[in-house]
């Protein structure tokens, strides 16, 4: 890969400043103050969360507390999503910090997964890297690795160690000089406006006459109405880590260096701010 190790970092470093609340109806035994966390967007809710619940468990009434769950605004936060996602597709344009509400009860059965243990986002991890690996590789990059280099992988997410993840994510963004990018693009595109979970194709970084596709050529094959509507006028962001990138830039670029640690882009289209 290129290695742009600054732009790396950065995204790794990237900060979202939260404010928890606790749900109104729920019973405690005294008041619960907010608690105040800088979330990293590259993680899980459920990996960064123990002092949020350890903070609101001690006011709650024990027999009142089942599995944990977040929403913002009414609506409920999958886990197993990004933290940086989440926040690009439900709050961007929204003052910070950002304020999610912590429930205990009333398990929302149909708008999120159960996530028991960390053994769960393990294997949603583990999985979504395979998958990037298969979309890029063939699967032959994982598949060479050791247990040891898989775990690695997890534990430096887990314990947000940048030298630990990318010591083996590394192997993973590299690819044979003459094939000047990946076989396919790992990315998911998310809608704020739609009910569909998101939009995921084939999609090569190069083109058959050998240019470099760019992110405006992804859009314009799988989700035109982001970049041009009726009147000509865009009416929508195109995010990545908080950021609008450039259509012009080549996607291959991008997977390199703007996809989150399961290896996947996560680009989120959400509605322009008409103020």
């Amino acid at each position: 890969m290129t290695d742009d190790k600054d732009v790396l970092r950065d995204v790794w470093f990237g900060r979202i400043p939260t404010c928890f609340t606790l749900y109104q109806d729920e019973i405690t035994e005294r008041e619960a103050d907010p608690y105040y966390l800088l979330l990293p967007r590259i993680s899980y809710l459920t990996l960064v969360t123990d002092k949020v619940k350890k903070h609101f468990q001690k006011v709650m009434r024990q027999e009142e507390v089942s599995e944990i769950w977040f929403e913002y605004e009414g609506t409920p936060l999958k886990w197993h999503y990004p933290i940086g996602l989440l926040f690009d597709l439900h709050a961007s344009n929204t003052a910070l910090p950002w304020s999610i509400t912590v429930h205990f009860k009333n398990f929302p059965e149909k708008d999120l997964l159960h996530c028991h243990s960390k053994d769960v986002i393990e294997a949603h991890f583990m999985a979504c890297i395979k998958e990037a690996d298969a979309l890029k590789h063939k699967s032959q990059v994982i598949n060479e690795m050791q247990k040891k280099d898989h775990k690695q992988l997890w534990m430096g997410l887990q314990n947000d160690k940048f030298e630990q993840f990318w010591a083996i994510n590394r192997k993973l963004m590299e690819y044979p000089p003459e094939d000047n990018g990946f076989r396919y693009i790992p990315f998911r595109i998310y809608q704020a406006t739609t009910e569909r979970p998101f939009i995921q194709k084939l999609f090569r970084p190069i083109a058959s006459g050998g240019h470099l596709h760019t992110l405006g050529d992804l859009l314009k094959d799988v989700c035109p109405s982001a970049i041009t509507n009726e009147d000509g006028e865009q009416k929508t962001q195109v995010m990545i880590h908080g950021i609008e990138p450039m259509l012009e830039t080549p996607i291959q670029w991008l997977s390199e260096h703007m996809s989150y640690p399961d290896n996947f882009l996560h680009i989120s289209i959400i509605p322009r701010p008409t103020d």
